[in-house]
């Protein structure tokens, strides 16, 4: 069954990566903010850094949709969900706008989710250094799939309010919805995955104050939510109406500092709707683990903070300890690292770790892994039986390297790459531990969610 829902929403697209959407999509997100609305913030793609800067923007969480890793229904799902009660949505696309996980159809790009979402597209293209070729590249978006609307463009990077002029002058077959002038100095910072997170102290206040006032003035927010009200009501499944358990049927614990922090919110949310109650905790800070019946450690940056994490000694005791009570623990690529026997940085220091995982996780100068993959589990796991399917990607910079140690741990994944190598098998698993690079999202498959929140009330009622 589904309901007709009345969304304001709009999707901020690209020519390509790096033409400034983010930094777009932040300005228009807290200036609308400013003016009194409430907005809801998206981001097409696995990218776990770019909603902290929507969040941090917005003093609330942005949801990823990934078309790829959750298809059609959850991604309609988890939007009226997260947007019910949001004067407009704001949907920040990935790559170009028809860049997905094939060159020859849509399938997994900006361009998709704004079809299924019957979302009208805004265009952000650099325009350093172009004039009447800003109608050149409208007429290609805008004529290449009649089945996306689009509705506007952004010029970036432009050299003033009279370059700005001049594009307009060109008149381009979509609307200039205006622009921004080049300002290297307020970029947000970046390292070795992208972006910093905007969690870090690194990223100031006082840049996102800046891109506020920039989308004020340099950006038509009238037509831009003229646009964004223009979309058609929208078709909404019954799964959007969630409901959470009254009671808690377990407590999980999740690793929520500087080194951890990469998690899907729908991922979060559903461990909720299930009966989870989520309790954060720092490995880096806490000298002890709260009262939980589950641990579940995300992806981050613990190379970077593999000094602080070794010299919590009393954490990693902790954490020892539960796994052998037999309590379950969940871990997602730097949370893999972190349960291994050490970390060793770039510099060829190595410090300590859980050693819950056999082997050392070696910091490597380029990218190893990336891609989306399918998992099958081989063996029962905490997440369930033998043969749940569900999908996920990978990000990393490390590798595993065998130290040769006593410590010993089954693969209980089979995992298929969407393009590249063959199958291979991972995903560590060892009593009630499982451990793996692959980050999962459970739109995918549900019953793997399922599978954890059962395993930790288990353990709750064995106590």
């Amino acid at each position: 069954m589904t309901s007709q829902r009345n969304l304001p929403r709009i999707v901020i697209a690209a020519t390509a990566s790096g033409v400034g959407k983010t930094t777009v999509t932040v300005g228009l997100i807290a200036a609308l903010r400013a003016r009194g609305l409430r907005v809801s913030a998206f981001k097409c793609g696995p990218d776990y850094l770019d909603p902290t800067y929507h969040a941090r923007a917005l003093a609330r969480p942005s949801q990823n949709l990934d078309s790829w890793m959750m298809g059609r229904e959850a991604i309609v799902s988890t939007l009226a969900h997260a947007a019910r009660d949001a004067d407009i949505a704001v949907i920040e696309g990935m790559m170009g706008l028809f860049d997905g996980t094939t060159p020859t159809s849509d399938e997994g790009s900006t361009a998709e989710i704004a079809k299924w979402l019957d979302a009208p597209a805004i265009l952000v293209l650099d325009a350093s250094g172009i004039a009447r070729t800003v109608c050149a590249v409208a007429a290609g978006f805008a004529r290449f799939d009649p089945a996306l609307r689009m509705a506007g463009l952004i010029c970036n990077r432009v050299g003033g309010q009279g370059h700005l002029d001049l594009l307009r002058q060109a008149r381009p077959e979509v609307p200039i919805l205006g622009g921004f002038p080049d300002q290297p100095e307020l970029a947000f910072p970046e390292r070795h995955l992208g972006l910093l997170s905007a969690t870090d102290t690194a990223v100031p206040d006082e840049l996102f104050f800046a891109w506020t006032q920039l989308a004020v003035d340099w950006l038509d927010l009238d037509a831009i939510l003229a646009i964004a009200r223009s979309a058609p009501s929208l078709a909404v499944p019954a799964s959007a109406e969630r409901r959470e358990h009254s009671e808690p049927r377990c407590r999980i614990a999740i690793a929520y500092d500087e080194a951890f922090h990469f998690y899907y919110e729908d991922n979060l949310r559903r461990l909720e709707e299930l009966g989870a109650e989520l309790i954060r905790f720092s490995p880096c800070h806490d000298s002890a683990l709260p009262v939980a019946d589950g641990l579940y450690f995300g992806g981050g940056y613990p190379e970077a903070h593999a000094s602080a994490l070794a010299e919590n000694v009393e954490m990693l005791s902790a954490i020892r300890a539960f796994a052998e009570r037999g309590g379950p623990i969940y871990a997602e690529c730097g949370g893999l690292m972190y349960l291994c026997e050490a970390i060793r940085t770039l510099d060829g220091q190595q410090w300590p770790m859980a050693a819950l995982v056999p082997g050392v996780a070696v910091m490597q100068p380029r990218l190893q892994a990336l891609g989306y993959v399918e998992v099958e589990t081989r063996a029962e796991t905490i997440l369930g039986p033998a043969g749940i399917r569900f999908r996920g990607h990978q990000f990393r910079y490390s590798t595993l390297e065998d130290s040769g140690s006593s410590v010993r741990a089954s693969r209980g994944y089979r995992v298929t790459p969407r393009w590249g190598r063959g199958e291979f098998d991972e995903g560590f698993t060892s009593r009630s531990v499982l451990a793996t690079y692959v980050h999962a999202h459970w739109a995918s498959n549900p019953e793997a969610a399922r599978g954890l929140v059962a395993a930790c009330e288990h353990f709750r009622m064995s106590q």
